[in-house]
């Protein structure tokens, strides 16, 4: 958790501060050691957001992409009860979570359920064989008639199999830490999409630089067609 509660104020972890969790109200200690981001943490095992996760630094830096007032934001669904903290939410109501660790399948249909309106954004580094199947499967891109955009007839030899059936983006990000003096890599540099949308069915791609993506997110609430 990257923000805590401190008479009311959004703060991060520094050494020695305590604090209040935005969703559940329960005391949260900052963790500030050399082997992880600094972050909060609860104090006791409790009933908070079970979704949440331990955040990596790609993860925040994604998130540090957007205004502190845009990220952790808590939601609440008046009807079931539920509540919980999305990663960033702009004022247009898009929801975007960045996801590193594994998740199955009945969480990520949970999510979409919940946020509605949303977009994945995907850590394609988790395993190693992501992005040299990605790679190699770019050689079968149909392409259309819009520029960046194109079809993909074998998603499941290319993509993750537990993303093929989400019903927002999906965005992958193959970057991962770019380091110094890194070889280029046009295709490793820029953020595939696979969209919802299904042309003859046809799975939908396409490519966005990151810059555009944040610029986009921050204009507007979709950045797709929907079905």
């Amino acid at each position: 958790m990257h923000f805590a509660l401190i008479k009311n104020n959004r703060v991060e972890a520094s050494p020695n501060l305590k604090g209040l969790c935005s969703c559940c109200s329960q005391t949260v200690i900052a963790k500030c050691g050399k082997q992880k981001i600094w972050h909060w943490a609860h104090k006791s095992k409790t009933a908070c957001d079970n979704w949440w996760e331990s955040e990596t630094e790609w993860h925040r830096n994604w998130k540090n992409n957007y205004p502190t007032d845009w990220q952790e934001i808590s939601l609440f669904d008046e009807k079931t009860g539920e509540k919980h903290i999305a990663d960033v939410r702009t004022p247009h109501n898009l929801v975007i979570e960045f996801q590193h660790s594994h998740i199955d399948t009945q969480e990520r249909i949970s999510r979409e359920q919940f946020y509605k309106n949303m977009v994945w954004v995907v850590d394609g580094t988790r395993l190693q064989r992501d992005y040299p199947r990605f790679r190699k499967g770019t050689e079968k891109f149909n392409r259309t008639n819009q520029k960046g955009v194109y079809f993909v007839d074998s998603p499941n030899k290319i993509f993750p199999a537990n993303w093929l059936e989400s019903s927002v983006p999906v965005v992958f990000d193959f970057r991962g830490l770019t380091l110094p003096n890194e070889p280029q890599d046009v295709i490793k540099n820029i953020l595939w999409c696979l969209s919802p949308k299904r042309v003859n069915n046809n799975v939908v791609v396409f490519g966005i630089s990151c810059e555009d993506f944040i610029k986009i997110t921050h204009r507007q609430a979709q950045l797709y067609m929907k079905r």
